[in-house]
């Protein structure tokens, strides 16, 4: 912790309100922290364990953090906006960094934010993960307590008496005290979080549940003391193809404990594999291939949900058909385009382009992007740098255009296959500047 610097707090606008957010690590995969009811950017770096959180986290990801409008070190507002209106901060946020796509992770009261994002930007979310969440607020105490409940929480905010139950600490150490109790106190005033408890009460996104469709990891422990496990267990039963996991004694506020199994979950979850878990895992040669639907959402919203999921399913018969008559390895479909894997680049350039040209056919415009490294196979999944790569090498490319790395220019020269130089790229996560291909029939 000794070599921790600061991140420096910035400012995004969202509509009139300045919504401060910071930074950490410059990972391949973005992940945007949704933060619960008590919040301060600079102030957290304070509470125990929350500096090996981050630096944990950002070995893998670029760490986005922020406060929501009315905490912490962004602007103040008169009253408590609605949700809808509070969710725009995200968007504010991931713009801000120039991130169009990212792991949603939503604690606590920014679980239902999270949701509502996923459900209403799919295509700003690569996963979404709910950590000590709640679809529905009102699950711990009676309408008949709630006055006395809130008028107890005033009366003894800055005190930490809330953080404490949230750390999951039992000790009455008056210097960690002191610390919960400022983080309380400069999160928010005591009206205002009243006020946000009130708001907080009538917050239920169950009816959006099952339309969310985005990779999604629920975690929850025996041992919240905020928010039931039950809760986690709901949502993850209304989320389709929802993955939940449960943990013995892990606090509300994760962050502030050792959960580095938590965190190895997250990032197998999103990466395919976790820093230091070699078993059940190979190291091999492969040409990672990654394609995407371009502009799936204005198609979606063009022609309907149910003629979108017909020529979603036609898609992946036939891509699953396409990359198995190339000899590759269909790995899973991210939603609105595949990864598979290829034991020779030949086939993997080969099948790109015959899976574009078989996706005109049935009004689809594809991209896609090849590279070829060393993966880690760990089950059915892949993971490693060369996956990340070929994601970014996706992300440089047009519609019906496949581009490849120099690499794979390389190892595929004689084999008949023409390209076309497309210029160097920095490919945001991967040092160095990239020369990018473009396969021509």
């Amino acid at each position: 912790m000794a070599d921790f610097v600061m991140p420096q707090t910035r400012y995004a606008r969202s509509g009139d309100v300045n919504i401060a957010y910071q930074v950490v690590g410059d990972g391949p995969t973005d992940v945007l922290i949704v933060p619960g009811a008590i919040s301060h950017l600079e102030l957290v770096y304070d509470l125990p364990g929350t500096i090996n959180f981050v630096q944990r986290l950002s070995r893998f990801a670029r760490v986005i953090s922020f406060d929501k409008r009315g905490q912490g070190l962004s602007d103040r507002v008169s009253g408590i906006p609605p949700l809808e209106e509070r969710m725009d901060d995200v968007r504010a946020v991931l713009d801000a960094v120039g991130s169009q796509r990212a792991v949603l992770a939503g604690f606590s009261e920014g679980s239902p934010m999270s949701l509502l994002f996923t459900a209403t930007y799919p295509e700003r979310v690569s996963h979404l993960v709910l950590i000590g969440g709640f679809s529905q607020s009102g699950h711990s105490i009676p309408d008949s307590q709630f006055e006395v409940f809130a008028d107890t929480v005033v009366a003894n905010w800055g005190t930490g008496q809330m953080m404490k139950r949230a750390v999951g600490t039992a000790d009455d150490n008056k210097e960690e005290l002191a610390k919960l109790g400022k983080f309380e106190r400069m999160s928010c005033s005591p009206g205002a979080f009243k006020t946000l408890l009130q708001m907080n009460r009538r917050i239920d996104v169950t009816s959006i549940l099952p339309s969310v469709r985005i990779p999604t990891l629920v975690l929850h422990s025996r041992a919240d003391a905020m928010v039931p496990v039950s809760e986690g267990k709901k949502l993850a039963a209304a989320i389709p193809g929802a993955k939940y996991l449960e943990y013995d004694n892990v606090p509300h506020a994760c962050f502030t404990a050792d959960c580095q199994e938590l965190i190895g979950d997250i990032e197998e979850f999103v990466t395919g594999h976790r820093v230091g878990v070699t078993e059940d895992t190979d190291r091999v040669l492969a040409t990672v291939l990654f394609t995407d639907i371009v502009n799936s959402t204005n198609r979606a919203v063009e022609i309907g949900d149910r003629r979108w999921r017909e020529l979603l399913d036609a898609h992946d018969r036939l891509a699953r058909q396409t990359v198995e008559r190339h000899r590759g390895r269909f790995v899973k479909s991210t939603g609105d385009g595949i990864l598979a894997t290829f034991d020779g680049p030949g086939r993997g350039v080969r099948c790109a382009l015959a899976l574009g040209a078989v996706a005109r056919q049935i009004g689809l415009p594809l991209r896609a992007g090849l590279h070829t490294g060393e993966v880690e196979v760990r089950g059915d999944d892949v993971g490693g740098i060369a996956v990340h790569v070929a994601a970014r090498v996706m992300g440089q490319s047009g519609a019906n255009e496949v581009l490849v790395s120099r690499v794979v220019t390389d190892l595929v020269a004689g084999a008949g296959l023409k390209f076309a130089d497309r210029g160097s790229f920095d490919l945001k996560g991967i040092p160095g500047s990239w020369d990018l291909f473009a396969a021509v029939q």
